[in-house]
C-alpha cells in the first residue's frame, strides 16, 4: 500500500506504477536523503514535536538502513516509487509506529529538493577536486616547457611561434574560469530548502536554521514556494558542465591533430590510445575522440532541464522528477572524462623538436620579419609587403627565410643587415613577446607561479 493511498479508492495501475517511479535512478540519494532525515528527527525532538524515544528509534533505525544500504543488503525494487519513500517504508517496518512520525511537518517536495542540494554541493566538491588535479598537472607542464618553441596557430595555419608552456597555460585560464563557475554552483546549492513543505510550509515550529546547520549548509530558502520549486542551482552546474566540457573538447581536437602523424606534435601513451581490427599500423586517440563526443551529451541534459523548467507554474510539479537523471548524467559524463583526459595528458610524450621545427618551416617569424624592417625605418605597409614577397620566393625554393643569404635579403629590401638572422631566430621572437600574457619563457614561469598562487589561496 502506498504511503499516500488513504484517499483513493483502488490501487494505481501496474503501467502508472512503473511510468511514476524513480527508484531507478534517485536510489544514489540514499546517503543524502538519510542524512536529512537524521537532522529532521534531530530537530522534530527539539522543538518538542517528537519525544527523546521516538527520535532515538528513528536515529537508531535510519543508521542501520544506512549500513546496509552502504553495504549491498538491501535492494531497490521497481514499486517502492522513489528513494524516500523506501527508506521510511523500511525504517517503519523496523522500529514501528515511531518511523511513522519522520515525515511530521515534511514533504517529499521539500525532501527532494533538499536530496538535490546535498548531492549537487558535494558534486562540486568532486568536480573541483578533479578540476584542481588538472590544473596542477598542466601547471607543472608549463613550467617544464616554458621555453620549449612551438607555432601557434590562427585558422589553423601556423602563424607565430609560442612556447609549449604558454600553449597549456591558456587551458589552465579555462579551466581556471570553470572552476570559479563549479565555485558558484556549490554556493547556489548551499541552501536548505526543507521547512518549505509541500509550497507553503507548515504550521509545526520547526527550526530551520538548525537542520540547515546540522547539514554543514549556510543558509535556508527565503521562500517557500521558490525553496520546493528551485533546480536553478543544478542548471549552475550543467552550465558549468557544458562550457567545462566545451573547453575540455577543445583540448581533445589538439591532442587528435597533434598525435596525427602529419602534425607529429605528440605521442600518446599506449594505455591510452586503441588499435584497429583490420590495419594494424593504427594507434586511434579514443580517449580524445569519446571525450569530444561526450561534450554534446552533457550539451543535452542541460537543454533538456531548461527545457523541463521553462513552462512550470509555481510550485512543485511533477516534471521536475526529470531533473535527476539529466544532472546524474552531466554530472558523471564530465567528471568521467576530466579524469581520463588528466591521466592521458599526464602520460603523453611532447614532441619538441617537431614542434619545434614545425615553426621554423611555417614562416612564423615573418611578423618578425616585417618588424625588424619597421625599425629600420621602413613603413609597416611596405615591410608587411617586402617580407609577403619574401615568403613567395622561400616557397618556390622550398627554404626558411633565414636560410636566404644577406645578398639575397636586400634583393628585396636594401634595409635588411646581418643582425636580421638574430633578429628573427625562434629564440629571440619569442623571447621578445614579454608583454603580460606573452610566451616570453618568463611571462610563463610567472603566470604559472600565479596560478599555484590562486590554486593555493
Amino acid at each position: 500500500m502506498k504511503l499516500w493511498s488513504g484517499r483513493f479508492q483502488k490501487a494505481t495501475d501496474q503501467m502508472m506504477d512503473d511510468f511514476h517511479s524513480s527508484i531507478s535512478f534517485d536510489k544514489r540519494l540514499f546517503a543524502q536523503d538519510i542524512k536529512g532525515s537524521q537532522a529532521h528527527a534531530k530537530m522534530l525532538f527539539r522543538q518538542g514535536i517528537i519525544t527523546k524515544a521516538d527520535e532515538a528509534a528513528i536515529q537508531e533505525g535510519l543508521k542501520e538502513i544506512l549500513c546496509d544500504m552502504e553495504a549491498g543488503k538491501i535492494d531497490f525494487p521497481a514499486d517502492s516509487e522513489d528513494i524516500h519513500m523506501l527508506v521510511e517504508s523500511i525504517l517503519t517496518e523496523r522500529i514501528g509506529e515511531a518511523g511513522k512520525r519522520l515525515h511530521t511537518g515534511r514533504s517529499r517536495n521539500d525532501q527532494v529538493a533538499l536530496d538535490m542540494h546535498l548531492y549537487a554541493k558535494d558534486t562540486c566538491d568532486e568536480t573541483l577536486s578533479l578540476l584542481r588535479e588538472m590544473e596542477e598537472l598542466l601547471l607543472t607542464l608549463a613550467k617544464k616547457h616554458a621555453g620549449d618553441v612551438m607555432p601557434g596557430y590562427t585558422h589553423l595555419q601556423r602563424a607565430q611561434p609560442i612556447t609549449l608552456g604558454h600553449h597549456l597555460m591558456a587551458y589552465f585560464e579555462m579551466f581556471k574560469r570553470d572552476m570559479i563557475r563549479v565555485q558558484h554552483a556549490k554556493e547556489a546549492a548551499d541552501v536548505s530548502p526543507l521547512g518549505s513543505g509541500a509550497l507553503s510550509g507548515t504550521t509545526y515550529p520547526l527550526d530551520r536554521e538548525f537542520v540547515a546547520g546540522e547539514l554543514g549548509l549556510s543558509s535556508v530558502s527565503m521562500n517557500s514556494l521558490d525553496g520546493v520549486s528551485d533546480r536553478d542551482f543544478l542548471l549552475d552546474y550543467l552550465s558549468a558542465a557544458s562550457i567545462g566540457m566545451m573547453h575540455l573538447s577543445r583540448f581533445c581536437e589538439e591532442m587528435v591533430l597533434w598525435s596525427s602523424l602529419e602534425f607529429g606534435f605528440v605521442t600518446l601513451d599506449d594505455g591510452f590510445s586503441t588499435g584497429s581490427s583490420m590495419m594494424p599500423q593504427k594507434k586511434n586517440p579514443d580517449v580524445a575522440e569519446l571525450a569530444r563526443g561526450k561534450t554534446g551529451r552533457v550539451y543535452g541534459d542541460l537543454m533538456a532541464l531548461l527545457t523541463v523548467m521553462k513552462g512550470l507554474p509555481l510550485a512543485y510539479n511533477k516534471d521536475m522528477q526529470e531533473d535527476k537523471e539529466a544532472f546524474f548524467d552531466g554530472r558523471d559524463t564530465w567528471l568521467k572524462c576530466l579524469h581520463i583526459f588528466t591521466e592521458m595528458l599526464r602520460t603523453a610524450t611532447f614532441r619538441l623538436n617537431t614542434m619545434h621545427d614545425s615553426a621554423n618551416a611555417g614562416f612564423a617569424n615573418a611578423t618578425d620579419c616585417a618588424d625588424y624592417l619597421v625599425k629600420k625605418g621602413v613603413p609597416f605597409r611596405d615591410a608587411h609587403a617586402v617580407v609577403g614577397k619574401l615568403v613567395a620566393h622561400c616557397l618556390t625554393e622550398n627554404c626558411a627565410i633565414d636560410a636566404l643569404s644577406l645578398d639575397t635579403l636586400k634583393e628585396f629590401s636594401i634595409a635588411f643587415e646581418s643582425d636580421v638572422y638574430d633578429a628573427i631566430s625562434l629564440k629571440t621572437c619569442v623571447a621578445a613577446r614579454s608583454l603580460i600574457g606573452g610566451p616570453a619563457p618568463e611571462r610563463v614561469l610567472a603566470a604559472v607561479d600565479k596560478g599555484w598562487a590562486w590554486l593555493n589561496q
